[in-house]
């Protein structure tokens, strides 16, 4: 039997500093895991590939029933990746929370197609590899991605 628990007041949190995505709820810790954010640091210009700071929603949620490892290329599932399988792409896998700015200074977030999603370069979460977006181990995404509503807020700081 699977039990899915139900959050109440959900929201996460994504650090820069610690490479870690928490998700909370309320004042509860619900999951702490290693992330990886941007490579090339953190701005809002468009194609600079860089993570965004500040106050953001889960404006669109993509995803729901693909198997781990599913590839997405414009947010559509075309093929599916397996350890060990040779590619030099950075691949958008598994599930996609897709993110949209609330402050003016990030406001082009959703526009920039940056996301919450999982990867096929488990080896290097916990580190800055990524080309804007947050990503999480497959098993971690498809976590956050059952626990969360389309509206969550998300806070991506130094």
């Amino acid at each position: 039997m699977i039990v899915v628990m139900s959050l109440h007041n959900p929201r996460i949190e994504v650090s820069i500093g610690t490479q870690s995505l928490r998700l909370w709820d309320g004042r509860r810790l619900v999951m702490d895991v290693p992330c990886s954010t941007s490579k090339f640091g953190l701005g809002t210009q468009p194609g600079s590939n860089r993570t965004p700071l500040g106050s953001f929603i889960v404006q669109e949620k993509h995803g729901a029933d693909a198997t781990s490892g599913t590839i997405f290329k414009s947010r559509q599932p075309v093929g599916q990746w397996t350890p060990g399988m040779e590619t030099e792409s950075d691949l958008v896998l598994t599930r996609i929370l897709w993110l949209s700015g609330t402050q003016a200074h990030n406001e082009n977030t959703f526009q920039r197609y940056i996301y919450i999603h999982g990867t096929n370069d488990e080896a290097r979460i916990g580190r800055a590899m990524s080309h804007g977006c947050v990503r999480l181990k497959n098993a971690d995404v498809i976590r956050v991605f059952d626990l969360v509503p389309v509206g969550t807020a998300v806070w991506i700081s130094e």
